[in-house]
C-alpha cells in the first residue's frame, strides 16, 4: 500500500494554543506510521507556520508546563492551487527545501484562527484536502449565538439566553441586568467565540453578573448569558463516515465538587470532575441522545466530526448546549474516550478522520 502524507497542524493564535499542542502530541504518538508519512507543522502564537519536530514527547499534557510552538526560524510554504501539492520549508539561513507532496492536512486547532472556518477557507482556496469540519459548520459552531439559532431552527431544544455586545453593555448596563434577571438563576456567562470554557463564569447571585461579564468580554466583544439547565451533563461523539454521520456511546461529566466543567477540569485532570464513558443510561436514553447528536450535527451542516454536549433533564428531555467541531484529543478528553468505549481505537479514530478528509 502506498503511504500517504499527512500534515499534522497544531498550535495557533488562540488562547487554546497549548491544548492544541498537547492534542498533537497524542495524535503524533498514535498515528498509523505504516499507513501514513507525517509532517508536523506548528503555528506559533504570532501566526507563523513552522516545521516542527516529529516528537510526541515534546508536546506533553502537563499542568506544570503546557507545551508551546516556538518560532524556530523555519517557514512552511503551502502549495499553490492546482499544482503538485508540494510542501516547502524555508530554513533560517534562507535555503528552501522540498518536503514532498502532501495528501491531506489534519488540523488540530482549537478556537479562533483554526476552528472557526478561517483556516478551512484557506485550505479550500489552496485546493488542499483537510480533515474535520468545513467552513460553514466551523464558523457556525465557533459562534455560540448563531449555533443556537441554527439548532433552534432545526427544532432542537437549547437553553434560553440573551446575547450581549460590549457596546450594549457600556450604553445600557441596567437593561442588560434586567434582561439577565428574567432568565433566572443560576446563569452561565460565556464569550460567544471562545472554547474550552475559557472566560466562562457561573453566576449564582445577581451581584456576580458584572464581574462575569468583565471576564467574558476580555475574550470576546460578544457574550452569551444563558439560563443554567438542571440535568446530567452528557456528551456524544459524532463521526462522518462513508454512509453519513454516526454517534458513539454517550459519556457523562460528573461534577463531584467543581462548580462546572471548566478549563482545568477538561484538560488538566483537575479534582472534582469525573469523565465517564459509557454513561449509565437506559437503551431508550442512549438512542435519544445519539439521535439528538446526529440531528444537531446535520443542523449545522457538520463535516468530519463533532462532540455534541447536552443536558439530560430530570423529566427526560434533552437540551443541546453546544457542538465542538474540533474537540480535544488529549488522553483524558471525552471524544476519544467515547469512541474507544464504542469499539473504535484511538489510532483507528484518527485514521477515520484522515480518510474522511481524503474522500472529499
Amino acid at each position: 500500500m502506498d503511504k500517504q502524507t499527512v500534515v499534522v497542524l497544531f498550535g495557533g493564535r488562540s488562547s487554546e494554543h497549548s491544548i492544541s499542542s498537547a492534542t498533537a502530541g497524542g495524535v503524533l504518538r498514535a498515528l498509523d506510521r505504516v499507513r501514513y508519512d507525517v509532517i508536523p507543522v506548528g503555528i506559533t502564537r504570532e501566526g507563523a507556520f513552522v516545521l516542527e519536530e516529529d516528537d510526541p514527547d515534546k508536546f506533553p499534557l502537563d499542568a506544570a508546563h503546557l507545551p508551546e510552538v516556538a518560532d524556530n526560524g523555519t517557514r512552511v510554504q503551502w502549495p499553490e492551487p492546482g499544482g503538485t501539492r508540494t510542501l516547502r520549508v524555508t530554513r533560517s539561513d534562507g535555503s528552501v527545501h522540498d518536503l514532498g507532496g502532501i495528501d491531506v492536512v489534519l488540523p488540530l486547532l482549537h478556537g479562533p484562527h483554526g476552528e472557526d472556518g478561517t483556516l478551512q477557507g484557506y485550505f479550500d482556496t489552496l485546493e488542499v484536502p483537510y480533515a474535520g469540519g468545513g467552513v460553514l459548520d466551523s464558523a457556525l459552531c465557533m459562534d455560540k449565538h448563531f449555533m443556537k439559532i441554527a439548532l433552534q431552527a432545526a427544532g432542537i431544544t437549547v437553553a434560553p439566553w440573551i446575547t450581549v455586545r460590549a457596546r450594549q453593555w457600556e450604553q445600557d448596563a441596567e437593561g442588560v441586568r434586567s434582561a439577565a434577571a428574567r432568565l433566572g438563576l443560576p446563569l452561565f456567562v460565556k464569550p460567544a467565540r471562545a472554547g474550552s470554557s475559557v472566560g466562562v463564569s457561573k453566576v449564582t447571585d445577581p451581584a456576580e453578573l458584572d464581574e462575569a461579564l468583565r471576564i467574558a468580554f476580555a475574550e470576546d466583544d460578544k457574550v452569551l448569558v444563558e439560563t443554567g439547565v438542571a440535568g446530567r451533563e452528557i456528551e456524544v461523539a459524532i463521526l462522518e463516515g462513508e454512509t453519513g454521520p454516526r454517534a458513539s456511546l454517550p459519556g457523562e461529566i460528573v461534577l463531584t465538587s467543581r462548580g462546572f466543567y471548566d478549563f482545568e477540569g477538561k484538560y488538566l485532570g483537575g479534582d472534582g470532575v469525573d469523565v465517564v464513558c459509557p454513561a449509565v443510561l437506559t437503551d431508550a436514553e442512549i438512542a435519544a441522545i445519539q439521535d439528538a447528536g446526529v440531528r444537531a450535527f446535520e443542523a449545522v451542516d457538520g463535516r468530519g466530526l463533532a462532540r455534541v454536549d447536552m443536558f439530560l433533564t430530570p423529566d427526560g428531555g434533552l437540551v443541546v448546549n453546544e457542538l465542538n467541531t474540533m474537540p480535544g484529543f488529549t488522553p483524558i478528553s471525552m471524544f476519544p474516550k467515547c469512541w474507544i468505549a464504542s469499539g473504535l481505537s484511538y489510532r483507528d479514530l484518527i485514521t477515520e478522520l484522515i480518510e474522511a478528509g481524503l474522500r472529499r
